[in-house]
Formats: structure tokens, sequence, C-alpha cells
């Protein structure tokens, strides 16, 4: 990556944080070269903080680090991508993202992380442990059962029902995909491949 820290006079570059499971963005901040190189080193973004004005690994206080997965630039090698797996909140007001949305749009991709964790750590009474416990076979019947419901809602019952329905199938889709081990990512993978 040629990235061309020399285009402002303060050889900083903007650099956007994004969850890389939901796809959030989490956070703006600013990098020079040796914070890129050190954030490059250590898997953890480090910015240089213009307030501080040294370099700053995010949790080096709170330990609400933000473990890199990838890189990118973008097209005028100027501004980066970074996609993290944030540990903890990434605001220093405790919110997980400092901008400040009307709902997380990307619920859906965080609800995966949910029932993984639940796949990974199970809690006793979750429901998410009772319909593992039961195997595939009744999961997958679950789906067929919220289809059908969804189906019906559509046709006969009101804008909330149909929406409440179209959110248990979902949710149970959810479920099922963690079951067969293949994530939401694979399934926007290939609709993206299908749609082309």
């Amino acid at each position: 990556m040629k990235i061309d820290f020399n285009k402002n006079n303060d050889g900083l570059v903007p650099v956007i944080i994004q969850n890389e499971q939901t796809l959030e963005v989490l956070m703006l901040g600013y990098m020079n070269s040796e914070a890129y190189e050190k954030t490059r080193a250590e898997s953890k973004v480090t910015f240089f903080s213009r307030t501080k004005n040294r370099l700053w690994t995010k949790g080096e206080e709170s330990g609400n680090f933000l473990y890199v997965k990838s890189i990118s630039i973008d097209c005028d090698n100027d501004t980066l991508l970074i996609k993290v797996d944030p540990i903890g909140p990434t605001c220093h007001t405790g919110s997980r993202s400092c901008f400040k949305t009307e709902y997380n749009q990307n619920f859906i991709f965080e609800l995966e992380q949910i029932v993984n964790s639940r796949y990974e750590h199970p809690q006793e009474g979750s429901y998410v442990n009772k319909l593992r416990t039961k195997g595939l076979n009744k999961i997958a019947q679950k789906v067929g059962e919220e289809g059908v419901e969804t189906v019906i809602a559509a046709l006969n019952e009101t804008e909330t029902d149909f929406i409440n329905e179209a959110s248990d199938l979902v949710f149970h889709l959810i479920v099922l995909l963690r079951e067969k081990n293949i994530s939401l990512r694979t399934i926007a993978e290939n609709l993206e491949k299908r749609h082309r």
C-alpha cells in the first residue's frame, strides 16, 4: 500500500474504523506513518492523537482495543478503512460507536454474533441453547414453521404481525446457518455473485 502521508502538511491521513462483523462505522481517527507501522506490527489500532501530540493506541487505558482484521486504502491513497474486532465500546462515552445513529443498522450481523456466542458459551435457559440441544432436524423444522407463518401473516394479517413473523423467520434462519457452520457473510457473497 502506498499511503500518501504527505498530501496534507501535517503528515496525517484520516482512518475510518469499521466493525468487521457488523460493518458499523465506529469512529474516525488519524494516523501518521509511525502510527500505521505500529498498527500493522501489533494488529491493534494506534492513532496519532492531535490533542496529545503523540501516538495513542485505542484502549491503552480502557482495555477497549480495536484488533485489526483488514486494512484498505481509498482510490486517492490518502484515507484508510480499517475493519476491526472491537473489544468493548469504541466511544469514550461508553457507546459502541462514536456516531449517533437511530438504530444499529447492522443488527442482523450483531444477532449472528450473539447466536455464535450462545453456541460457543451455552447459557442455560437461553432459547438458542434449547434449539441447539434439539439438533438440526428441529432447527430446520422451526425455519419451515416460521416460513409458513410469515406467508400467512403476509396474506391475512396486519403489518405488525407480518413484521413479527418475518423477524422470527430471520432469527431461526440465523440459528440454522450457525448449526450448519455457514455465516451470513457467505450468504451475502453468494447473493452478490448471483446478482452479477
